[in-house]
């Protein structure tokens, strides 16, 4: 069955629109850790997990298109992005996480635009990686799991958090590394 061209790339603009509904969500619970919190830690989780959804629609009925490697890893960085700012603005997690996951994130981003009309950077293993620990520790961060289980699990989200944390700097130090690498292969060739 053959699926519209634009299916996988309209995945990823809804899961770009959702993260700032699930920002609102949270920062109108206000910490509370009511309704609106159980809600905005869902939609997270949704929008986050259905990010393998796109790329196999788009792998499996061969439409994978340069917007859509563009757009995917931007449709994390926002839902993500969204995520750390918001668990920093209620207080729940220290603002210098925060800020040193969005410089990698944003650098990234931004280098991927440079260089755009030479090469598209896809995702590499290191940042597929990344991208799960920090939906792992976002979700767990989100969901007021506290309320159910006991104040143990801020233990578990601590421990996640700084996977996700050294994650994310290893995975950028490996994009530095792998594109220095490829321009000195591609002076080396020419």
């Amino acid at each position: 069955m053959a699926i519209p061209r634009q299916l996988p790339n309209t995945i990823t603009i809804v899961r770009i629109l959702l993260a700032p509904v699930s920002l609102w969500m949270l920062l109108v619970d206000g910490g509370a850790d009511g309704a609106l919190r159980w809600w905005a830690a869902a939609l997270f989780i949704v929008a986050i997990a259905t990010d393998g959804v796109d790329g196999y629609l788009a792998r499996r009925h061969n439409i994978v298109t340069d917007l859509g490697k563009l757009l995917d890893p931007i449709a994390d960085k926002v839902l993500t992005g969204f995520a750390f700012i918001g668990l920093s603005i209620l207080g729940e997690l220290p603002w210098w996480v925060t800020i040193v996951i969005l410089v990698r994130e944003v650098g990234i981003t931004i280098y991927r635009f440079i260089v755009v009309s030479d090469h598209v950077l896809a995702a590499a293993w290191m940042g597929k990686l990344k991208t799960v620990a920090q939906a792992v520790a976002l979700s767990l961060a989100l969901l007021p799991l506290w309320t159910v289980v006991g104040e143990w699990i801020f233990w578990v989200n601590i421990v996640t958090m700084w996977i996700a944390v050294i994650l994310t700097i290893a995975s950028g130090i490996d994009y530095v590394v792998s594109e220095v690498r490829g321009a000195r292969r591609k002076r080396a060739s020419s």
